[in-house]
């Protein structure tokens, strides 16, 4: 299939399209500056110029295309008005929804699992609450899942919130190493028992092929890999590989020490991939998530 990726040399896009590439695919890349038109030629994806926010390009490259991969991520990587930011999403899935309508054509989009259910699994079949944390972030899955009942094949990825691997510069855990570099501490909050979901950036670019591949119309999938790791046992070994001490934060201290990931820091929420892995088989095979900060490399920078 010759696939349009929209977000194609972000973290998690480049590794999608490394993916669909090595499968077989044709990949078109969406590129509003010329390094990354460079970069994406480079590893030999076609190049279409615009942005997220050029809604007529946006169609007109999901209308040329056999199917789409939304792994932009303007939500949290732009602009300080996070409401403004999620318009710009929701605009440009349903611009790209509008060009695939009544075409059977695939649609994933990226979406993610945490803070839907506190301190509950959630799977995939999990109704979830429309909380703060997440809420800004549903109405683009829920678009899109809906544009199942009018044509699309369209599917939700929802990444555990610590996609790891090389190549990690601004997610989680290089976030929190930066903190911890900063503070001269590695913190968790309590007793560090609540839950992060995880999975590496492999095995998440495999599932978004399989998505594309097979998914069902209006289909969220998990790209979990584990279910639930200890914050606090992600803060040890942050504390090791830098070679300083993981200690526990007052709740009341979470917000100073932590900033902006303060409300996300303390929150349990474990998910599930099982049904995922048994619709779709999908198995996880990179490293997990303590295995590859051992590894050492999120300390090289």
């Amino acid at each position: 299939m010759r696939i349009f990726v929209a977000g194609a040399t972000g973290y998690v896009g480049s590794s999608v399209v490394q993916e669909l590439l090595e499968a077989g695919h044709q990949v078109v890349g969406l590129a509003r500056s010329d390094t990354a038109a460079a970069a994406l030629t480079r590893v030999g994806v076609d190049i279409h110029r615009g942005d997220i926010d050029d809604l007529g390009s946006l169609r007109a490259a999901a209308a040329a295309a056999d199917g789409v991969v939304y792994a932009a991520n303007k939500h949290i990587s732009e602009s300080t008005d996070s409401a403004a930011r999620a318009q710009v999403e929701l605009n440009a899935v349903e611009a790209i929804g509008s060009a695939l309508e009544g075409t059977g054509k695939p649609f994933a989009v990226t979406s993610g699992v945490i803070g839907r259910t506190p301190g509950h699994v959630l799977t995939e079949d999990t109704l979830a609450a429309a909380d703060p944390i997440h809420a800004l972030r549903l109405p683009v899955e829920t678009s899109v899942l809906a544009m199942g009942e009018r044509g699309v094949r369209s599917s939700s990825i929802r990444l555990a919130p610590t996609v790891h691997g090389h190549g990690d510069a601004r997610g989680f855990i290089s976030t929190l190493i930066g903190i911890a570099r900063a503070t001269g501490v590695s913190a968790f909050v309590g007793d560090g028992s609540n839950r992060w979901p995880s999975a590496h950036r492999r095995d998440v670019a495999n599932l978004f092929r399989l998505a594309v591949e097979s998914a069902p119309a209006g289909t969220p999938l998990h790209a979990v890999a584990e279910e639930g790791v200890p914050f606090r046992d992600i803060a040890e070994a942050i504390g090791r590989g830098l070679g300083l001490p993981a200690v526990s934060l007052a709740t009341r201290d979470a917000s100073e020490h932590f900033s902006l990931l303060a409300p996300l820091v303390s929150l349990d929420s474990p998910a599930s991939s099982a049904l995922t892995q048994q619709r779709f088989d999908w198995q996880p095979t990179h490293l997990t998530l303590i295995a590859d900060i051992e590894e050492g490399h999120y300390f090289k920078h």
